[in-house]
């Protein structure tokens, strides 16, 4: 498992939060441990929604998953992804808008990817109704699976104008070996 705590030189580009004033300053790369947590805890949350919108529908049964889909809409915000390939790396592009870098975590193991965002909500003012907003969700969650195991130490994450890239080179293959058989 490839852990940021693994990284021999915590002192990367990646890890530099005090660039982040910059518009080319880069988010955050966490442990995958920490990734898998927070999901579990946006699936519980998810998950306490959606029965939320059962039982406002009346306990019918045969519409959980647009109770699901609904609760997930309310809870994060859709980001969209392009992931692209090359011989030695993997390129992602992921539309962030909104986010600012010390705002961005990600993580690799292996071959899976993943993405989050959190960023200060607004507060509602007093005196006006809000008579329609898709501006529900100031977090983001994204498991990734990609095509090839990375090498988590040489990751590279850029973040301009609302856009993430990510530049992450293939690990090594793992060659077979032969072994010899004695005898007795």
């Amino acid at each position: 498992m490839n852990k940021v705590e693994n990284i021999p030189n915590q002192e990367t580009a990646m890890t530099k939060t005090e660039t982040a004033t910059n518009e080319n300053a880069f988010p955050m790369l966490v442990e995958a441990e920490k990734m898998f947590d927070h999901f579990a805890e946006l699936t519980k949350e998810t998950a306490q929604k959606a029965y939320e919108f059962f039982l406002k529908r009346g306990g019918d049964f045969g519409k959980e998953i647009e109770d699901w889909f609904k609760a997930e809409a309310e809870i994060l915000r859709p980001v969209t992804v392009e992931i692209t390939e090359t011989d030695k790396q993997i390129n992602v592009t992921a539309m962030v808008p909104g986010f600012k870098p010390e705002e961005i975590e990600i993580s690799v193991d292996g071959n899976v990817l993943l993405l989050s965002g959190t960023t200060a909500t607004e507060n509602k003012k007093e005196d006006e109704n809000t008579f329609y907003s898709e501006w529900r969700s100031n977090r983001f969650f994204r498991r990734l699976t990609l095509p090839a195991e990375i090498n988590a130490e040489k990751v590279k994450a850029n973040l301009k104008d609302g856009v993430l890239h990510l530049k992450l080179p293939k690990a090594a293959p793992h060659e077979a070996k032969q072994i010899s058989v004695s005898a007795g």
